[in-house]
């Protein structure tokens, strides 16, 4: 794929702002700017140095458009690995439509969703798991996500990689070479020393592999599901979380008919909280879909918040006994999801009510969700479910499935060429399966792709990146 046009596009979000960056990159990049561009020191841009700014208009035809300050970046020493020129112009959208269009006119092309950094990659300036990781970055809300893509775009998680490619590389080429001396019966690679390679290899390739449920939750935010009766504090409880009135609470049981949704940062991790509709018997023909939709909220969330007044087991045995029996139901039906028990409205409980409350459940949560007492525990509590040890350790961790999934593959051939290994397999048999191995390595960095991959993943990106 050879992409040697000048492409031009909105590196800044459109609308009106203060300022716009306006990006083109492209062997003529500088020659089709330079016309444009009138320095306030009359600098002839094409004389310029790399890596300066200069102050002047865009003037077309002698009428001046904006005054701007224009960066000058030359190639190979730029973001995309060409010459790359960017117009800080004032943030009117007038204003930037007028320049694009300008230099549209004068030979520029409108760039296509991630066209840059795909230039990048493609003039080896950045591999493949770093160009995906631009775009986490730009779509991160968290510190722990901006954390990991900040990580793997500087290429901690492409090194390490590359490393354990180039080391299977070296004893696949013996292996090979075996093959051209076949007739000779001679053994170039350590058979000891490969297996131990290949054991490393499947051991860190383990370790990858099971970050994956850590980094995909970072990325995307863990969904956390509040349920339980009509009118137990929920909406509360998610306006206590959020800091805002951002559900509807009422003293009408089946206020909340539907759920309502909305993300935090908790210790730098995304919870992603969904209030739900209170689960009861109904006639109300509204309310049983929003029922029913509560259920299907709890098969998508990763924890479950169930709330009950906490009033109703110090006074009501009945009632106790029905929430203990509704406790059992929900771990015996999701006995992987980590359950928070929480009895809310503890602020009106007397000191030996609390301890009957306590002895009565284990685990269970004391919180008073209108006046916050509690809260911050909770917050403390959904923070412990998550493994952010790696995170603490600088620790690769994969967020991506395409990585997820490449990692997988590769494993699995690593474990063919162990058991072939075991077995005695000949070399020549053993070569299919490391050569399959390296192919997979290869996908994930891009040293072997294809236009339908590239296609499929630069498309996500936005334009002007």
């Amino acid at each position: 794929m050879i992409l040697n046009d000048t492409i031009v596009a909105l590196a800044t979000p459109s609308g009106a702002g203060a300022i716009a960056v306006i990006r083109i990159s492209g062997e003529k990049a500088i020659d089709l700017t330079a016309p444009l561009f009138k320095s306030v020191r009359g600098k002839n841009l094409r004389k310029q140095k790399s890596h300066t700014i200069h102050l002047g208009h865009v003037v077309d035809d002698g009428k001046t458009m904006d005054e701007v300050l224009l960066s000058l970046f030359k190639g190979p020493n730029s973001y995309t690995g060409e010459n790359v020129v960017e117009i800080s112009c004032h943030g009117s959208p007038y204003i930037q439509q007028e320049i694009i269009q300008l230099l549209i006119r004068k030979g520029c092309r409108m760039a296509n969703p991630g066209e840059f950094t795909l230039r990048a990659f493609l003039n080896g300036k950045l591999d493949l798991s770093q160009a995906e990781a631009v775009a986490d970055l730009i779509a991160s809300d968290n510190e722990a996500s901006h954390q990991i893509a900040m990580q793997q775009m500087r290429g901690g998680f492409s090194n390490e990689i590359k490393k354990l490619r180039e080391e299977l590389l070296n004893f696949a080429s013996l292996i090979e070479l075996e093959l051209d001396f076949a007739e000779e019966d001679v053994e170039f690679a350590d058979r000891t020393q490969f297996k131990n390679l290949l054991k490393r290899i499947q051991e860190v390739l383990k370790k990858l592999i099971d970050s994956f449920a850590v980094g995909n939750v970072i990325k995307n935010g863990i969904p956390v599901a509040i349920i339980g009766e009509p009118n137990v504090g929920k909406s509360t409880l998610l306006n206590a979380l959020l800091n805002e009135e951002r559900a509807i609470v009422s003293e009408i049981a089946g206020t909340t008919r539907d759920t309502i949704e909305d993300e935090i940062s908790i210790g730098g991790i995304g919870f992603r909280f969904i209030d739900t509709a209170g689960i009861r018997e109904t006639k109300d023909v509204v309310e049983s879909i929003g029922i029913k939709k509560t259920f299907e909220k709890i098969e998508q969330a990763q924890v479950v918040i169930y709330l009950f007044e906490a009033d109703v087991i110090s006074n009501d045995n009945e009632k106790s006994q029905a929430i203990q029996i509704e406790i059992g139901k929900l771990k015996n039906k999701y006995p992987r999801k980590p359950l928070l028990i929480i009895a809310n409205k503890v602020d009106l409980l007397s000191e030996k009510e609390l301890n009957f409350i306590k002895t009565s459940i284990e685990n269970i949560h004391l919180l008073s969700a209108k006046s916050g007492l509690g809260v911050d525990e909770l917050k403390n509590k959904l923070l412990s479910f998550v493994n952010t040890g790696a995170l603490r350790n600088n620790e690769t961790i994969v967020t991506n499935s395409r990585h997820y999934n490449s990692l997988l593959k590769a494993l699995k051939e690593v474990e063919k060429v162990l058991f072939g290994l075991d077995e005695d397999v000949p070399g020549d048999l053993l070569a299919i399966d490391i050569r399959q191995a390296l192919y997979h390595f290869g996908e994930i960095t891009g040293e072997i792709s294809n236009d339908d991959l590239l296609g499929n993943i630069f498309a996500n990106f936005c334009i002007g990146k």
